[in-house]
């Protein structure tokens, strides 16, 4: 069966199937930048995951799975236990599927499905059988999957990107950000709106939101991340995260 070390250093790449897939439980991780040839669709089971690509932030919660199309420089980072399971699929297969990437729900069939082909040989026969059957499948519900909102847009602007990518660290308010790096709110404004096609206070309400979500998937509790995103009150936070998300921060 795949699973993996968790210690271990793995290259889907020196691989020579269509498919590869891998299932693993991983305690805190950096992979650090890099890129594979294949296409990588990465599932979470438990845990939350945070995706850096050159342009953008991508959170993976729990029970969504971030797909990555081959040659897309990323950096993956794992905090405290994500149980997670990956299909790496050759240039061939991924013709069809979405050509940038993308967080998607995992419905209960490409739930099913992923698992024993993650868990599926290295020397699995992936044109004939089962295996063939679950394929398609997969492949199928990809691209039927529905997109979430889990890709934050980042700023090319080297002080306002030094600024603002400490993971943990609440980015400033809009005039404390002018303080700390000597730009006017107008020049902020235009620099945001080119880069990002959002405005400063839209990019960090969905900064907020996608850092609710993380700390919540590793176990905080509301008064925790209320306290860790700037809201006055449990209420308050309760009301961004419903009005962010359209689901309540239990759910």
């Amino acid at each position: 069966m795949a699973w993996i070390d968790t210690h271990a250093v793995f290259d889907a790449d020196v691989f020579t199937a269509p498919v590869i897939g891998i299932a693993s439980t991983r305690g805190d991780h950096d992979s650090g930048f890099h890129h594979h040839h294949r296409g990588q669709l990465l599932y979470t089971r438990q845990g939350s995951t945070r995706i850096t690509l050159a342009q953008q932030l991508c959170l993976l919660p729990p029970s969504r799975a971030a797909w990555t199309p081959p040659g897309v420089s990323h950096r993956a980072v794992m905090q405290q236990s994500v149980d997670y399971r990956s299909l790496y699929l050759d240039r061939e297969l991924c013709q069809s599927l979405p050509q940038q990437v993308c967080v998607i729900e995992v419905s209960p069939l490409l739930r099913a499905v992923l698992e024993p082909m993650a868990l599926a040989g290295f020397d699995t026969d992936w044109q004939q059988g089962k295996f063939a059957h679950l394929l398609g499948l997969c492949l199928g519900e990809i691209c039927e999957a529905a997109q979430q909102p889990m890709l934050l847009p980042l700023t090319q602007d080297k002080r306002l990107r030094t600024l603002l990518l400490t993971p943990e660290q609440l980015p400033p308010e809009l005039q404390v950000l002018e303080q700390r790096i000597g730009a006017s709110r107008r020049t902020i404004a235009r620099i945001f709106q080119r880069e990002t096609g959002l405005s400063y206070q839209q990019w960090r309400q969905q900064w907020r939101l996608m850092r609710a979500m993380e700390l919540l998937a590793t176990g905080r509790n509301l008064s925790y991340c209320a306290y860790e995103l700037g809201f006055a009150s449990d209420s308050a936070f309760i009301a961004f995260f419903k009005a962010m998300s359209g689901s309540t921060p239990a759910r």
